[in-house]
């Protein structure tokens, strides 16, 4: 923002004031507008900075700043970063097992009912396991295929002693 057009609107007006008075008092405001200048712009940018300053605590996000390039004033608003939301936290993954249990009835084509069956059953699980396994590594918390243990349908117990 050029101030020049502002102070010569000064100058000029404090010139018609003295016109009246005749050319000696005429001549006298020119010089006291020249030498006024220097103040009066430094005025005008304090004006244009409590003017910012106001503005940006209205805003109540973006501030409002004057930066100077030589005898010129610029306006600058500058966006804030956004801040992360504390409150605001990633759902906790679930138990891997234990925990709330909830029931669920799920509606799929019978082909893919058949194919998940299948999976399940070549991998020695129940159905419902390997569909807790699937969602489980589907919403990304666990991997989708943990070490199996053993062979398929074969289960060992007892007791080991080392």
């Amino acid at each position: 923002m050029d101030l020049t057009p502002y102070l010569e609107s000064l100058r000029s007006d404090l010139s018609a004031a003295a016109a009246p008075g005749g050319p000696e008092t005429t001549r006298a405001a020119d010089l006291l507008g020249h030498a006024l200048e220097a103040s009066a712009r430094l005025a005008l940018l304090q004006a244009l900075s409590d003017a910012a300053a106001e503005i940006t605590t209205r805003l109540h996000g973006p501030v409002v700043d004057v930066r100077l390039r030589g005898r010129d004033a610029d306006l600058v608003v500058t966006e804030p970063a956004p801040e992360p939301d504390l409150d605001e936290q990633p759902a906790p993954a679930p138990p891997p097992d234990g925990g709330d249990l909830a029931r669920l009835t799920l509606r799929m084509p019978e082909a893919l009912k058949t194919h998940v069956e299948q999976s399940a059953a070549a991998e020695g699980i129940s159905v419902n396991a390997w569909l807790v396994r699937a969602v489980t590594a589907a919403a990304g918390n666990t991997p989708a295929q943990p070490p199996r243990r053993g062979r398929p349908g074969k289960r060992i117990t007892g007791f080991a002693q080392a």
